[in-house]
């Protein structure tokens, strides 16, 4: 596995826009997403990236809001979120898929094995 950091996250106003950054222990090809959390609820895939080609994929929910991209000489991948609305407030976690085994693709979390401890988003209206 590998160890991932968060930071970022925040309080801005609605129409605002945060940046998250994700910094990984070691870096590879490999896949690696924002998901994000709300109490009671099961996570939901955000955006995720393959860092080996570089190919994104997002949620509708912020498809033309949020962009993923990555650092490959910080280790590092980002959340661009703009545009924020209030029900985009939760918990945003970072996770990669650094061991590999089941697939169900890139915004199902149930095929990634590293995740960060999370960072808060907050919108208020």
């Amino acid at each position: 596995q590998v160890q991932l950091v968060e930071s970022g996250g925040g309080s801005v106003e609605a129409g605002g826009s945060l940046r998250l950054s994700c910094v990984a222990s070691s870096y590879k090809n490999a896949w690696m997403a924002w998901f994000r959390q709300v109490p009671g609820k099961e996570r939901e895939g955000v955006a995720a990236i393959y860092t080996g080609s570089a190919a994104t994929y997002y949620a509708d929910s912020v498809k033309n809001r949020f962009t993923i991209s990555q650092d490959n000489a910080k280790n590092t991948v980002y959340l661009q979120m703009n545009s924020l609305k209030p029900e985009d407030t939760t918990m945003y976690y970072c996770a990669a898929r650094w061991v590999g085994g089941a697939w169900y693709g890139p915004l199902d979390s149930r095929g990634y094995d590293s995740w960060g401890q999370g960072t808060q988003v907050t919108v208020s209206s």
